[in-house]
């Protein structure tokens, strides 16, 4: 090969003009992007069966705002039970004995089979089903003995239905963190003479917790907006408060306004709070572990 062609060969891209990728169908795209971004802006504006004024006269309602208290209770309560629950769940789920992992498995199998609205109303009824409700040893003498209309109220059916619904899907997230964590943790623990207890507690479980918090932020603004189902139950939540305001009024698209801003309230402020853990745990697992290496020679035993 001559020299001349080497040296068209491997001829050098400097100097060499660039010329950008056209993308016409961009351009298209965010052309219609805009149109329909303006369109709705201007339907919100313009159209005056909004009523903002409305909007802006009950945004603050002391009913709205009991109700809006109402829906933060049901989303704690559910996660805090439900993440509980899952947590022995995902640890059943992963035990050596059989009958542990039957039962959990049967838990998860049912309750993520069953709709949260149906197990709601399920458990709103089940005085017609169990009027009693009696605590003590089965088949022996009882302790206590309750009314279970009584028991049950609107919001403990509630309760009941998010919460069960939550532990089904957090113990599959949580089982998935716990196997994310690696054996030879598990193995060199086991070998200094820690209990399995004492590893599950104190190094599988925190690892396996930090792992799975995002998908537990996602879940955490899932529940916020399931709460709404309540609503069949007569609970005064959120958006039974709305509609119990509009029943009265009849202004029922100003109130589901007032109702719509605030979940997106909830849901940005929980948003956002997601966003800033995710970011801290990525800083800290980016972060090196810094250890300093030593060698120590051990005094033989044997001096002349």
């Amino acid at each position: 090969m001559t020299m001349a062609e080497q040296t068209r060969e491997f001829r050098s891209a400097e100097g060499v003009r660039r010329v950008p990728l056209r993308h016409p169908w961009w351009w298209v795209g965010g052309a219609v992007l805009v149109l329909l971004i303006v369109a709705f802006v201007h339907l919100l504006v313009t159209n005056e069966n909004l009523r903002w004024s409305v909007v802006l006269e009950y945004l603050f309602d002391a009913e709205i705002m009991r109700g809006l208290l109402t829906t933060l209770e049901l989303t704690v309560l559910a996660m805090v039970i439900g993440l509980a629950i899952g947590i022995l769940l995902a640890i059943m789920r992963l035990s050596a004995n059989p009958l542990f992992r039957s039962v959990s498995w049967l838990w998860l199998w049912f309750f993520r089979g069953v709709p949260p609205l149906v197990q709601m109303v399920f458990w709103f009824n089940l005085a017609t089903l169990v009027p009693t409700i009696s605590l003590g040893i089965p088949f022996g003498p009882t302790v206590g003995e309750w009314d279970t209309n009584t028991l049950i109220s609107s919001f403990s059916a509630a309760i009941l239905g998010l919460t069960l619904t939550e532990s089904a899907y957090a113990a599959e997230m949580i089982r998935a963190g716990i196997q994310a964590v690696s054996k030879g943790q598990t193995e060199a623990a086991l070998a200094i003479g820690m209990s399995r207890y004492q590893v599950m507690r104190r190094i599988v479980l925190p690892q396996a917790l930090r792992i799975v918090i995002p998908p537990i932020g996602n879940d955490l603004i899932s529940m916020l907006k399931f709460t709404s189902l309540v609503s069949v139950l007569a609970t005064p939540d959120l958006l039974y408060s709305a509609q119990m305001i509009y029943s009265r009024n009849y202004k029922t698209i100003p109130l589901l306004l007032v109702a719509t801003i605030w979940y997106l309230v909830l849901t940005t402020l929980l948003t956002v709070a997601q966003q800033q853990i995710e970011k801290r745990l990525k800083l800290t697992r980016a972060t090196p572990v810094r250890t300093t290496r030593q060698l120590r020679f051990l005094p033989s035993i044997g001096k002349a």
